[in-house]
């Protein structure tokens, strides 16, 4: 695993969490390394949707994944004199795959970032539905698979985090409060209650208990005015001293240092 810590305890610009045009990423990969070069980036790495078992259009496929790593040796190859260039994915859990899959563990990966972005269906049939995109999809899905019941639909985010915390296989814990954005928009005010907080604070401690690296998700930051984590939650994660990186969730190359300054600038305020 890569030393998180060694690199983020110094001054060098770094991002983590990047996506491709083998999932939902929108432009080449070497655009993304041209463009850490240019603002001087030390360390980047690529973060593609891991395959899954059934049809997302936002993850990669088993095909592509030779592919994918073929394309982060090449650049090595060219760029790796001025920037250390990782590859990695951002790998889905449910109740049948996850990180922990030995085929991800076979996979010639630096690090793994494990994530919520899927929860059962309450029709119970089995189907997995996508809770992680914009607020006018996710409140339609609200309807149509999970009666409206906002509570239940953040319960089992939680749950399926928690599940994916036991199981392990990862390094890294990606946006691990995402769901409360989605949740806001649907029912303003839903995540100022008593228990949201307690079920962060739960995954939180089992997340430290493991030992994972937390990111701070700046994707949301320049558009909706969010980090994920919510900034409510960076005291915690200082007084903890739990390990964290800052990560940009980028899907454009111009984006990948988006929001992170001023997470890293809120987050040390908290001192």
């Amino acid at each position: 695993m890569i030393d998180f810590r060694g690199i983020t305890s110094h001054t060098d610009l770094y991002n983590f969490h990047a996506h491709t045009p083998y999932c939902d990423g929108h432009a080449p990969m070497e655009d993304f390394i041209v463009e850490a070069v240019r603002q001087g980036f030390t360390h980047f790495g690529f973060s593609p949707h891991s395959p899954i078992k059934f049809e997302s259009s936002c993850n990669m496929t088993h095909d592509d994944v030779p592919t994918y790593l073929n394309e982060v040796q090449r650049l090595r190859e060219i760029y790796g004199n001025r920037l250390s260039i990782y590859a990695s994915m951002e790998i889905d859990y449910t109740d049948e795959f996850g990180p922990s899959d030995p085929y991800f563990q076979e996979l010639p990966l630096d690090y793994r970032i494990g994530s919520v972005h899927f929860i059962p269906s309450f029709a119970n049939d089995g189907t997995y539905i996508d809770i992680d995109g914009r607020p006018e999809g996710f409140i339609e899905k609200m309807h149509l698979f999970f009666y409206n019941d906002i509570e239940s639909v953040i319960r089992s985010f939680y749950t399926q985090s928690m599940k994916m915390v036991e199981s392990g296989g990862f390094d890294v814990i990606g946006h691990f409060d995402k769901i409360g954005f989605n949740a806001e928009a649907f029912s303003p005010g839903i995540t100022a209650h008593e228990w949201y907080d307690k079920l962060v604070l739960e995954l939180f401690e089992a997340i430290m208990d493991h030992h994972y690296v937390i990111e701070i998700n700046t994707k949301a930051w320049e558009q909706r005015g969010r980090f994920y984590p919510h900034a409510k939650f960076f005291e915690k994660l200082r007084k903890c001293d739990a390990p964290i990186i800052v990560n940009s969730d980028a899907h454009y190359p111009e984006r990948i240092n988006s929001g992170r300054y001023e997470a890293l600038k809120l987050y040390n305020a908290t001192r």
